[in-house]
This record gives structure tokens, sequence and C-alpha cells, in this order.
């Protein structure tokens, strides 16, 4: 496993750095048009995947001053972690709701079981594919930007913002999490004893790089790295953000304007890092002809995006039942 392959999983500072701390209205015209990135695609460009004008939640979506942007980690093409950032511009309330890489989404054309998970659309469709597989997936969602990133430099950021407090469970052998590879591209060597701590940069990277112990397996990791998101988020707004941004607009494939950028600074104070929540898109894992997929489940996505997109002047504290796979949300 190469830098590229553990930098995928922290590209949410990307969208924390660069995104979501814009508040902006719900549309294109309104932004400078200028990309401030190198990106090769426009979803603006291809508006009729990524807005199901016939999907049952089309007029809560049209009515929303919310921007929702497909954040993309590339693994030699296949997006091994897959978010969806939507912004609550109004309300100041930032959801991140995480999709399998290996969730279920059928392509006839391909034949191959791997090719039937939503991680690979990328490969043959780019980022106009992936973000119309996940709109798809999560009943409609419009996408209104995306960023891809293939390599990151973690140990830079997570050392820029003064590290990222975790507290590490007891998920290997040895306690803490342990492992060795020394055949792995670099060799792959973590040693984090359990406890609260604050990680450098350097045992970020191990941190991210750790993939055997969870208990859930892969969405055990997905829920790993939501904590490390939600971690690392306060401690970027806490810390300052300009040295992020700067190593951040470095490792960036995104169509996102230079208008929607510039805006940062300014509006970056307006959002708190306790109006944050994580989720995973609903469902469960079936394994179908020998390969293993998670299959989403409609109705309760359904229920998602009616609990993300309410009013919060017209519902009550809501709590949160388990049903749509919420993981732990505010602090």
């Amino acid at each position: 496993m190469n830098l590229k392959l553990f930098g995928k999983q922290f590209i949410i500072f990307f969208v924390i750095f660069t995104v979501l701390l814009v508040p902006v209205q719900f549309g294109w015209e309104q932004f400078t048009n200028k990309r401030i990135f190198t990106g090769t695609e426009s979803l603006a460009e291809n508006i009729d995947y990524l807005v199901d004008k016939d999907g049952p939640y089309y007029d809560l979506f049209k009515n929303s001053k919310r921007i929702n942007i497909l954040v993309l980690g590339d693994n030699d093409k296949l997006t091994d972690t897959i978010m969806l950032a939507s912004y609550d511009t109004e309300n100041q309330r930032v959801d991140i709701i995480s999709v399998p890489r290996d969730t279920y989404y059928p392509r006839s054309k391909y034949k191959s079981a791997a090719a039937q998970k939503i991680n690979a659309v990328y490969q043959n469709g780019g980022a106009v594919g992936a973000a119309k597989a996940v709109s798809e997936v999560l009943m409609g969602i419009p996408i209104n930007y995306y960023a891809v990133i293939e390599f990151s430099d973690v140990e830079a950021i997570v050392d820029e913002i003064g590290g990222v407090p975790m507290n590490i469970p007891n998920i290997s052998n040895k306690g803490g999490m342990y492992y060795n590879d020394p055949y792995d591209t670099p060799p792959l060597k973590i040693a984090i004893p359990a406890g609260q701590q604050t990680l450098d940069g350097k045992h970020a990277v191990q941190f991210l790089r750790f993939r055997k112990g969870y208990p859930e397996g892969d969405i055990g990791r997905v829920k790993a790295q939501q904590e490390f998101i939600k971690s690392a988020m306060k401690q970027a707004i806490k810390s300052g953000l300009p040295g992020a941004v700067s190593l951040g607009l470095k490792t960036v494939d995104s169509d996102i304007t230079l208008g929607m950028a510039a805006k940062i600074a300014t509006k970056a104070v307006n959002l708190k890092s306790e109006n944050m929540n994580t989720y995973l898109a609903p469902g469960g894992p079936k394994t179908v002809n020998g390969a293993s997929y998670w299959f989403i489940d409609s109705k309760q996505v359904g229920a998602l995006i009616e609990e993300i997109y309410a009013d919060p002047d017209e519902s009550s504290d809501e709590g949160n039942s388990g049903d749509n796979n919420k993981t732990e949300s505010g602090s």
C-alpha cells in the first residue's frame, strides 16, 4: 500500500478546507467560473446526470440551500473511499454520507463481479459516472461538485494543524493498533498504543492505513475514518486553516470554482464542528455468486434524506433509532 492508497482516506481534509466551510447558494450562476483546481471534468456541464427531476425528493432538493460535493479517493481508478458531503449553507450544518465501496451497482455492460460494485464506476465513467451512480443510490440527491484525490501529503497536513486527537481502541493482538507487513510498498509498520492521544502526522498515517482487526470489517474502517474526520475538523477549525488549505490545493482534481473557494476566509467562522454529522448509507451485506456486496436499503435512505434535509426550526430534538446506520454525531 503506497501513499496514494492511504492518502485517499484523508480526502475529507479537502472537503473541510476548500468546500464545506464555504456558504454558497444552491446553483452555479453565482460563482466565479474559473477553476482553482485542475479538474478534467465538469458536473455542471452534465446536469441531467446529477438531478433526477422525477425523483420522489426533487422538490425537497430544489427548495434547499444546500451544496453537495462528491468526494472520491482514487486507488488505481477504483474509488475505495466515497463520501457525499452536504453543506447546509443556511443553517450552518454539515452532513457526510459514506457510501461503502462494495455497494451493489449493477452494470450489464460489464460482466465481472467486481464491476458491479460502485467503486468500479469511476474506472470507466470518470467523475461524472461516479456522481450519477452515487446520486442514484441516494434517491436522486443532487451533486454540485466533485473532488478526487490521488495523492495527499497526510503527514504534512496533520502536523500543520497540530495533530489529531483520537481514542485508539484495542483491536489487535497486542492491544491498540499494531501490524507489520515488510513486503508492502512502502513497508508497513503500525504501532499505536490504545488510549486517548493526539496523533502526529506519522501516526495519523498509520491509523489510516490500519485495516485488519475491525469486527465489522470494511464498515468498521469506514466508521473509524468518520471519527477521524470529526476530530480533524475540530482541530482544523481550532488551529486555523491557511497552511492546510495551501497543502490541499496541490493534491486535488476537482471542478470547484475559484468563486467558491474564495469565500472560505470570510465564511469559515460561521461553521461549528459540533454541527457536523456522519452517516453510513443504510443497507446491509449480502453475498451473491460468491461476491460480497453492500445492498442499499432505499426506504431507509429516503428516511435519511428526509432527516438531513429537514428544517431544524420545524423539527424537535430527534435522537436516532439507529435504523439508518447513522454514526455518532455532534461533538
